[in-house]
């Protein structure tokens, strides 16, 4: 008999090996779908507040997605919706590295691509047309990333979704997206309800209410396609995939995909992106 024993997610729960106190005063997160003192997402004192906390979180993701070896070149897009004026939004300057991006170097635009604030900085057209049809055709998004990380680069090219995971596939890349129509067309593919898109041969998009839930989700999007390439290499060698069961994903998901569960998942990062900055992304 082996002296390695393999248990499944569902049996493991039916036998638990440790008896956790679940009284008000513990320090425990056991109950995960009772996360209001947990799983804050904070609320500025005002729409000016709100503004410079918003663009500081996103001056950090770019320089979070620059550390873990992300960035590319003059591609690659952040933007967040404008607290006071939410019509307008925030976008990157074209070419400036991710890693030396602070807040003050991002660029305030409206719909038409005209700049509402001074600046010295111009804007990647391709990178406006995406952002500006998602933010027009989804008001419930706040942020959108878009990058051409590695593993989902690579994995975009199968034209395939990550399994056991919820998220749409744009099949109809058409290189680089100058016309406005592409960007309807993938506003279109994303839907009324995701927040996660592969595109096809391109790359990947994720969505939030936050920047913070955007930048968790293209960090889980983009590991989970990591992991997808692997276990593909590893099923053409004959090892048989075990999928997660539908109850047990259902509910994971509910439990760990609400707003302010997935902000929480970018907080260790931009803590850490801040204390490496010397607090320089906050600027």
């Amino acid at each position: 008999m082996s002296s390695t024993t393999t248990i499944t997610q569902a049996a493991a729960l039916e036998h638990p090996i440790a008896s956790v106190r679940l009284e008000e005063d513990g320090v425990l997160n056991w109950n995960v779908r009772k996360t209001e003192g947990l799983h804050h997402i904070p609320v500025p004192p005002n729409k000016e507040a709100e503004r410079l906390w918003a663009k500081q979180h996103m001056a950090a993701a770019f320089r979070t997605f620059a550390r873990l070896g992300w960035a590319d070149g003059a591609s690659g897009h952040i933007s967040v919706r404008d607290p006071i004026n939410p019509e307008w939004f925030w976008i990157n300057p074209y070419a400036k590295h991710f890693a030396q991006m602070k807040a003050s170097d991002l660029v305030l635009v409206d719909h038409q691509g005209r700049p509402m604030l001074p600046t010295p900085h111009k804007v990647n057209a391709a990178g406006f047309i995406i952002h500006s049809s998602i933010h027009r055709a989804r008001p419930d998004i706040n942020a959108a990333c878009h990058l051409h990380s590695p593993a989902g680069r690579a994995w975009s090219s199968f034209g395939k979704g990550i399994e056991m995971l919820n998220q749409a596939v744009y099949e109809g890349f058409g290189g680089i997206v100058l016309a406005e129509e592409e960007g309807v067309r993938l506003a279109e593919a994303l839907g009324e309800t995701s927040l996660n898109l592969i595109l096809q041969n391109h790359g990947l998009l994720t969505c939030g209410s936050t920047v913070d839930e955007a930048a968790a989700y293209f960090v889980a999007l983009e590991r989970a396609c990591h992991n997808q390439i692997q276990v593909e290499s590893a099923a053409a060698n004959a090892l048989a995939k075990k999928f997660v069961g539908a109850d047990e994903a259902d509910y994971t998901c509910r439990c760990t995909t609400t707003p302010g569960c997935v902000y929480m998942q970018f907080q260790p990062e931009f803590d850490l992106t801040v204390e490496l900055s010397g607090g320089a992304v906050l600027e």
